[in-house]
């Protein structure tokens, strides 16, 4: 199997690693953003220490995708709260005529896309090792420790490992993925010294895996445990206080484990490349509806404004407080999911085991041996008008049975965001979307939707499917 595993890795390989002419292209437009980046630096009053960081720095960019980070290191006197708005007007006026997109983590910066290259300007402050003011200061530290430390096989094997993850929608940090960044990916080679072996301790993968490169915790090892919670834990070479591997989310670490497992036993190039979704005709999708067992309730809002980050944290946090709330009123969650197109359409969508619930469910009260907690149960409901039956004694323990608030999700739901929802923990530019235009479709309801936006086609494909692409991997 060994010798398949490298035939595909070494095709791969090829056809990502960037040619001379593909690295002089990218190291020219580099060094031109980083003399206009410093110029607008200069002609603002601002001192700032201007590099190329990142994946083009360490030479582990994909060739397809080559993507170029601009750090500025600013004085450490800026306040911080101007630190986002001077760097943004420095990084706006460095790239005057390029596409740009303003970007969120800690604070913002700006994303530019010049020649169909990605370029990310950044900001952050020229502090001192272990005297960190904002989470980008640790990135030139991050560049220079792997320079140091990956050779020209080991950059390869990074990309390999970028290019997977990529593949299996669980490479990138930000909110909407939640996956591995590129400096994790760097972090697992060095540490397991190819892509293939990388792959093969994650098959092994429990909870509490713990990877400490240089040792800070040698002998300490309970003590790290009690620092970080994580299920991964990556200590950062360049500062032990901070696991490296915190933003991953369990969901994207065990379809790692799960991908891995099958790669590794029928390599295929599919893993790096995924076939593209087709989406279903309207014809089977109301087929797959009507046919699919459950209910599948649909919440479409229109566009947001804000940038993706913010966008993706307000839609992951409404759709817990959503599942939250359905749930709270005796509905069974199947699966649920938060899509965006970042720019016209948001949705979320909820698969119930049934849309609506018998008018009277069952309640039990304490057993009869507690008799305090068996007053207070009689004395809440002796006399409850919402009592349909009970108090009775089955099986040792006072019961009744109670009139639900609500049998029909469609109408919790509506009743839950008619005001927007801030209440059931709806985020504020979501619940501000409620308010504007509040629709609850259920099942085949969604279909105008569907034929109207081809991408929330494919997603709702897949999301009915359930089923991982690699899953049906049967062939090199």
């Amino acid at each position: 199997m060994q010798k398949e595993i490298d035939a595909v890795n070494t095709k791969i390989l090829t056809k990502i690693t960037p040619t001379q002419e593909d690295r002089a292209k990218i190291e020219a437009l580099a060094k031109q953003l980083e003399q206009q980046v410093a110029s607008a630096c200069e002609a603002h009053g601002v001192k700032a220490k201007v590099r190329v960081e990142g994946s083009v720095a360490k030479d582990t960019w994909l060739r397809e995708e080559p993507d170029i980070d601009i750090f500025m290191r600013l004085p450490t006197s800026i306040p911080r709260k101007s630190l986002g708005e001077i760097s943004l007007k420095i990084a706006r006026e460095a790239t005057p005529n390029a596409r740009q997109i303003e970007r969120f983590a800690e604070h913002p910066y700006l994303e530019a896309f010049i020649d169909s290259v990605r370029v990310n300007i950044v900001p952050c402050y020229d502090a001192k090792p272990g005297e960190w003011l904002s989470a980008t200061d640790r990135t030139p530290f991050h560049t220079d420790y792997v320079k140091k430390r990956l050779n020209e096989r080991l950059r390869g094997e990074v990309r390999l490992l970028k290019k997977f993850l990529q593949g299996i929608k669980a490479y990138g940090a930000e909110i909407k993925t939640g996956g591995f960044s590129g400096y994790l990916c760097e972090l697992l080679v060095l540490r397991y010294e190819s892509f293939t072996q990388t792959l093969q301790a994650f098959t092994q993968f429990t909870p509490r895996t713990t990877i400490d490169i240089e040792r800070y915790y040698k002998g300490r090892e309970r003590e790290l445990r009690l620092f970080f919670p994580e299920p991964l834990v990556i200590v950062d070479p360049v500062d032990k206080g901070r696991n490296v591997a915190s933003a991953v989310q369990p969901q994207k670490l065990y379809t790692l484990v799960a991908a891995a497992r099958v790669y590794l036993k029928k390599p295929a190039t599919l893993f790096f490349y995924p076939p593209k979704t087709e989406a279903l005709t309207t014809k089977a999708l109301k087929t797959q509806l009507e046919n699919h067992g459950s209910d599948l309730i649909f919440l479409p809002l229109g566009k947001i404004d804000a940038v993706p980050d913010v966008l993706w944290g307000q839609l992951y946090k409404t759709q817990r407080a959503l599942r939250k709330q359905i749930e709270l009123s005796d509905f069974k969650v199947l699966r649920d999911a938060a899509w965006s197109d970042e720019k016209n359409l948001n949705a979320f969508v909820f698969e119930v085991e049934q849309r609506r619930l018998p008018s009277v469910k069952k309640h039990l009260g304490p057993p009869l041996e507690r008799e305090n907690e068996c007053e207070n149960f009689l004395s809440k409901y002796s006399s409850s008008e919402d009592v349909v039956s009970g108090p009775y004694i089955e099986d040792g323990r006072w019961i009744v049975e109670l009139k639900r608030k609500y049998t029909d999700i469609a109408a919790l739901l509506k009743e839950k965001l008619t005001d927007g929802g801030r209440n059931a923990g709806v985020a504020e530019l979501i619940a501000q979307a409620f308010r504007k235009k509040l629709e609850v479709l259920v099942n085949t309801e969604v279909i105008e939707i569907y034929r109207g936006n081809r991408t929330f086609a494919e997603f709702l494909t897949a999301f009915l499917s359930g089923k991982p692409f690699w899953m049906a991997n049967t062939v090199t």
